[in-house]
């Protein structure tokens, strides 16, 4: 499995932006599809957003469309989140997540996990 590690968290004020990286280790980076989820205190995790191998292929959650993006950097094994317009209910843990699964969606698709990365939101 592939070992992955999330950074980029931290505080910022609503309205603001933060971009996380996610890097991955192992040569097969580029064949997996990649997603990014959070959880909240008392919260499930969620899905926000996933990427295909190739990078042509987005999905988002309804809660974070038109504000996160994610991408992906196949050379240097790194998939990102960049989160604009920030509130303060997207305060949460931030993880993400690799799978084989091309078409992966849901928390049961990814195999893989980071430790997540701390995100916190001020009004």
């Amino acid at each position: 499995q592939v070992q992955l590690v999330e950074s980029g968290g931290g505080l910022v004020q609503a309205g603001g932006s933060l971009r996380l990286s996610c890097a991955a280790s192992g040569r097969t980076f580029m064949t997996y599809t990649m997603g990014w989820f959070r959880q909240a205190p008392g919260k499930e995790r969620e899905f926000l957003a996933t990427i295909n191998w190739r990078g042509d292929n987005t999905n988002y959650a309804d809660s974070v469309k038109g504000r996160f993006t994610i991408s992906r950097d196949n050379a240097r094994n790194t998939v990102y989140l960049q989160m604009n317009s920030l509130k303060p209910e997207d305060t949460a843990v931030y993880y993400c997540a690799a799978s084989y699964k091309i078409a992966a969606m849901i928390i049961g698709d990814f195999g893989s996990w980071g430790q997540g990365t701390q995100v916190t939101v001020s009004s």
